[in-house]
């Protein structure tokens, strides 16, 4: 398949507006895929050469791509980055750059999809001496025989900046139509994906078996599951009511979720965001190979940093302090031990526990586990009245932690790997409050700065995730909380999320002087939660042509990097959170 092909399909879809028609450019780009190349093209779609679970990065440098491309185009390294500069976009200098080389010389050879991810491969795995050399070299032989349009998305590609925004669920859609007729065939596909965190893995297995091949797909120790969300209630009564009477409630942890792959030989450590963290966290690993008494486990829990002179749990901002290290690891595991509290177990000596019952699953995750000072099982009880939930909210919270997760105990709590749902529902205390709690929200858009924040932003267009619709849906525009320095960096830091329209998978009536790609998540502090004609999260379902807002947002200083942008708090979630400030305000009157 030529690679012309593809950037030709990357342009149409950069500038569609329209998910129906990204989804549509997909399902014909998928047909028209030979079979033996799908996993490349998809991997290539999302910007990216392998699951990221594998880690594996280009690692390319904005100035080491300056320096091919000046020594493709005959230009100065000067010349490239003052370019670079007014432009934005590397990829947009490379391509006027290339223009003007194409009109004097031929390309020599034309590029493939496979022989560009081939060489992107190779410029991956460089590796020590003479490694930056060589991949300059690699880069100047896709560039030379790269058309401009080409070229343009090689160089964003390159710098981990190709900006298309293709949601993974869109690629579901678009393999369901492509090799099962329409969207119906999506719900295997969605299935294997949970299970095996793995786009391109799926789209090969599709590709060469059908449906059939992928209704086969099982756990496989060394691939993360996608992990399984929680839904949201402000009060005792209704989550009790909601689960049917009965609910499981374990206290929730605030620390960082991990899913552990374990066998005999090694263990793996998985984030919430699938980042493999093992090297990160050696302790953790070397505690539970030593406590899990099974051949081969796939269980959940949540780390929490301990004060090493109280024992008491300290809070979320301090075990992200481990994160990303990669120096002095074990020096920072002794300053900052762990204990990591499991709460599930989803696969065990060959079986998968997903489909099976949450109350069994518990009781095989007590019978492998040898609990120790920093290995445990997540704290439960079973409760059925309010009362009693209201009590074990206080306990958690003496305990210092954030609330509850209240689990549904019936034969249907399965693990929904993947969704969110109400299987599992979170209480937390900040939510018995008006709007005490935080949003964890993603900026869409930002409107210029005036006088002081002229050259800036003066405040970003922040948005919820509407899971059902797979949209981002607008709550408030955000410009208090901000540092000076934030303020400062906001622009370089939203740079490589900078696109000309709005993205296909927002809805906003608001018209923000720059779009971004959905891609960060900000903690914001609020004082109520109001209705408004401006912003479209919960649209309709209050009042008609209304949606919510906050009122008062501020930005909290948290940028919650251990986030994706669909782990963001969802529309539902703020309409049931404006329901119990209707509810206050009508018990209070």
């Amino acid at each position: 398949m030529k690679y012309v092909k593809l950037a030709e399909v990357f342009d149409e879809i950069e500038a569609t507006s329209k998910r129906l028609e990204m989804t549509d450019l997909l399902v014909k780009l998928i047909k028209d895929t030979p079979r033996d190349e799908i996993s490349k093209v998809v991997y290539l779609l999302q910007g990216k050469l392998y699951p990221d679970y594998l880690g594996v990065e280009l690692g390319i440098a904005e100035k080491l791509l300056i320096k091919a491309v000046a020594e493709i185009a005959g230009k100065s390294e000067n010349l490239v980055d003052g370019d670079f500069k007014k432009s934005g976009d590397l990829g947009l200098t490379v391509e006027k750059l290339l223009q003007r080389k194409s009109q004097a010389t031929l390309v020599k050879r034309p590029l493939t999809v496979s022989s560009v991810y081939d060489t992107f491969d190779k410029i991956a795995h460089a590796a020590g001496s003479g490694s930056v050399d060589l991949k300059i070299r690699l880069l100047r032989s896709l560039l030379n025989d790269a058309s401009p349009l080409e070229g343009k998305f090689i160089a964003r590609m390159a710098v981990g900046k190709l900006r298309l925004g293709v949601a993974d669920m869109t690629v579901l859609d678009a393999l369901a139509i492509a090799y099962g007729g329409d969207k119906s065939a999506r719900e295997p596909l969605e299935r294997a994906y949970n299970l095996s965190s793995d786009l391109g893995y799926v789209a090969s297995v599709v590709a060469k078996d059908g449906l059939a091949g992928v209704e086969k797909f099982k756990i496989t120790v060394g691939r993360p599951i996608r992990p399984m969300l929680c839904e949201r209630l402000p009060s005792a009564r209704e989550i009790l009511e909601k689960l049917g009477g009965t609910g499981a409630a374990e206290y929730k942890y605030d620390g960082l979720r991990v899913q552990a792959h374990i066998t005999s030989k090694e263990v793996h450590l998985f984030s919430r965001r699938l980042e493999n963290i093992t090297d990160q966290f050696p302790d953790v690993a070397r505690l539970l190979k030593k406590t899990i008494k099974a051949k081969e486990a796939i269980v959940e829990g949540e780390c929490i940093a301990v004060d090493i002179h109280t024992g008491d749990m300290l809070p979320f901002q301090v075990i992200s302090q481990r994160r990303g290290r990669k120096h002095e690891i074990e020096k920072m595991a002794e300053e900052i031990p762990v204990t990591i509290f499991l709460f599930d177990v989803l696969y065990l000596n060959g079986k998968d526990q997903t489909l099976t019952p949450y109350l069994e699953r518990r009781k095989q995750l007590l019978k492998i586990i040898e609990p120790s000072e920093h290995v445990k099982v997540a704290e439960q009880v079973e409760a059925r009245d309010p009362d009693r939930l209201e009590q074990l909210m206080d306990e958690a919270v003496a305990s210092g932690c954030e609330g509850l997760v209240v689990k549904n105990t019936s034969e249907q709590s399965v693990y929904q790997a993947g969704a969110r749902g109400w299987l599992w529902i979170k209480y937390k205390r900040s939510y018995k409050a008006e709007v005490q709690d935080t949003f964890d929200l993603v900026p869409i858009g930002a409107f210029a700065g005036r006088g002081r924040r002229a050259g800036s932003y003066g405040a970003l267009l922040m948005a919820v995730y509407n899971p059902k619709e797979e949209a981002f849906e607008t709550l408030c525009k955000l410009g208090s909380g901000f540092k000076d320095e934030d303020l400062l960096n906001l622009p370089k830091m939203m740079q490589p999320y900078l696109i000309k329209q709005k993205h296909p998978r927002v809805n906003s009536l608001m018209q923000p002087d720059f779009w971004f790609v959905p891609s960060m998540v900000l903690e914001v502090a609020a004082d109520e939660i109001t209705l408004s004609p401006m912003h479209t999260c919960g649209w309709g379902l209050i009042r008609p042509r209304s949606g919510l807002a906050l009122r008062f947002p501020r930005f909290t200083g948290n940028w919650r990097k251990d986030k994706g942008p669909e782990d963001a708090t969802t529309s539902q979630e703020s309409v049931e959170m404006y329901r119990k400030q209707l509810k206050q305000i009508e018990a209070e009157a």
